[in-house]
């Protein structure tokens, strides 16, 4: 698709002010924009219908809350900054004498905001995601029976906002097409991770992600705290963890850790934008940063050096040694503490130098602490080697082979095909973050592949859903990060949210051209990657009407 150089494409038949001893001017605008595909929106909901007329939003616009709860007031203040930091518009919320337009958004669990489920949106968590937005000439409402639904059906709001504003009677107004959305995700999980053990990140630069991903209606963020360069949250029983473990990174630069202060910080913060953060702590390999805190965890007897490197697989920790098993229930019970969300990544890759017995037990016990301290456990694929059971979830990173024991397990599947899902690998060649070692990732194969077919023997209800895994080998800043993240990310978005019938590269191609004005507006360090028609520069402000 080519963006019509943001043509506006409609005909306004009459512009009226109505004037009252205490009312100001509401605009409306009989027939507007009549194609919503010229806003790109990612990703593409599940139902749109068209109406001709569209919703003026101007310096009288207002938003109205269904209530006036600390829940809904808090909804209301997020829209209206998000619409100013946008359009510069300061909208007033729950005014006492509106004069304008309104935005409403309204919490109803009725029938009406209901979307029913597909036969891919198999999981009922998804159902309290599902909202529905109807835009008529001077109300826009957003509903949802849920709260996460009306935060989703916001971010869609967002989305519908014209980059610049038309021109009527000399003031700045943005036309949001008129028509109806009905929308829902696909899967229940739509995650990306982010390794901070690597490269250490700031809680600033988290931050910064967690408000990329929930623009794109991401609700799960995988925390990859700990590797064997580093160990980046502290334990209260186990202090050395971060004070030692922590010191470095990769290339020996200065590490850092999260205080349990500064982690309860973040959570909360992802909470508000309805993003689970999932803490990882991987073992019984990739451990090195511990062992060189508390020797007696890898069993040799010997304490090894702080590793600044890249090679895995060196590292394990004794799983025949009780004590371990002591340590590992301090780390479990402390974090999953912190962390409101149901689930807790045990890592469990690259093992290479545990026995397979000892793997197995490792496994099997660190399973049992995870579930004592009340969450799912959650590995990449290799745990399904071990004794688990359906009650795990088993994370598909590499191996089919194990893709089909977890079937054969009855074990939820979250799909991270390397070759497919990882942000680290380079878009090419010359590219000067990301590894390749699954390939290269340009941002058309991140988008064209069918994740409810793509590991074999995997059915769909086992399919929990996405997640997009980003490691950080070759970054160490929020402008790298965003580099490789942006913009394969909101093709994952839309592979997590939007069904198979609605996924097209060629049409979404022409959506993600439009994605570089909220890039640009946002200061996002993106790839401009050649396969896309950029929009860009933005286009010079259209002036539509007369005096």
């Amino acid at each position: 698709m080519t963006f019509i150089t943001y043509k506006l494409r409609y005909l306004i038949l009459f512009a009226v002010l109505f004037l009252t001893a205490c009312q100001k001017p509401m605009i409306e605008i009989e027939q507007g924009i009549s194609d919503f595909s010229a806003l790109g929106l990612i990703p593409i909901p599940a139902a749109i219908e068209e109406d001709e007329h569209g919703f003026p939003m101007y310096k009288e616009t207002y938003i109205k809350t269904s209530d006036t709860t600390a829940f809904m007031l808090h909804m209301a203040q997020f829209t209206a900054e998000k619409i100013f930091q946008h359009s510069g518009l300061a909208l007033e919320i729950n005014p006492v004498n509106p004069r304008g337009t309104a935005i409403e958004l309204e919490i109803t669990p009725t029938e009406e905001t209901e979307v029913k489920t597909t036969e891919h949106n198999m999981d009922p968590n998804t159902t309290g995601e599902s909202y529905k937005i109807s835009v008529g000439k001077s109300i826009l409402k957003i509903a949802s029976a849920q709260p996460s639904g009306l935060f989703r059906g916001i971010q869609t709001l967002r989305q519908l906002i014209p980059n610049q504003a038309a021109t009527i009677k000399n003031m700045p107004v943005w036309e949001i097409p008129g028509g109806t959305i009905e929308d829902a995700p696909n899967y229940a999980f739509r995650g990306a991770m982010l390794d901070v053990a690597r490269h250490f990140f700031t809680i600033q630069e988290v931050k910064r992600y967690i408000d990329l991903l929930a623009y794109y209606k991401i609700n799960i963020l995988h925390l990859h705290l700990t590797d064997d360069q580093g160990w980046r949250i502290e334990i209260k029983k186990w202090p050395k963890l971060t004070e030692v473990g922590g010191e470095k990174e990769v290339g020996g630069g200065t590490g850092g850790f999260y205080t349990q202060a500064q982690y309860k910080d973040l959570v909360a913060y992802a909470n508000k934008h309805f993003i689970t953060i999932i803490p990882e702590v991987d073992m019984p390999g990739h451990t090195n940063a511990a062992s060189v805190a508390y020797p007696f965890l890898n069993g040799n007897g010997k304490t090894p050096e702080l590793y600044t490197g890249t090679e895995v697989g060196f590292s394990t920790w004794d799983a025949n040694n009780e004590k371990v098993y002591d340590f590992v229930t301090d780390v479990v019970n402390e974090i999953s503490a912190m962390s409101p969300g149901p689930y807790f990544h045990l890592g469990g890759d690259e093992s290479h130098v545990t026995k397979k017995p000892d793997y197995i037990k490792f496994v099997n016990r660190v399973s049992e602490i995870v579930k004592q301290a009340g969450k799912t456990p959650i590995g990449w694929d290799e745990i399904v080697t071990a004794d688990t059971d359906s009650t795990a979830i088993a994370q598909f990173w590499a191996s089919e082979k194990n893709a089909a024991i977890a079937v054969q397990k009855g074990m939820k599947v979250i799909l991270s095909p390397a070759k497919k899902a990882y942000l680290d690998m380079q878009y090419k060649e010359d590219s000067p973050y990301g590894l390749h070692w699954a390939g290269y990732v340009p941002v058309d194969t991140a988008y064209i592949w069918t994740p409810e077919t793509y590991a074999k023997g995997v059915p769909s209800e086992l399919i929990l859903g996405i997640e997009a895994p980003l490691w950080s080998e070759t970054i160490s800043n929020s402008d790298e990060i965003e580099y490789l993240a942006f913009p394969r990310l909101p093709g994952y978005a839309e592979l997590a949210w939007s069904s198979p019938e609605k996924r097209d590269w060629n049409e979404y191609k022409g959506r993600l051209a439009l994605q570089s004005l909220f890039f640009d507006r946002n200061k996002v360090n993106y790839y401009p990657s050649e396969k896309i028609d950029w929009v860009s520069p933005p286009l010079a402000p259209k002036t539509i009407g007369k005096d």
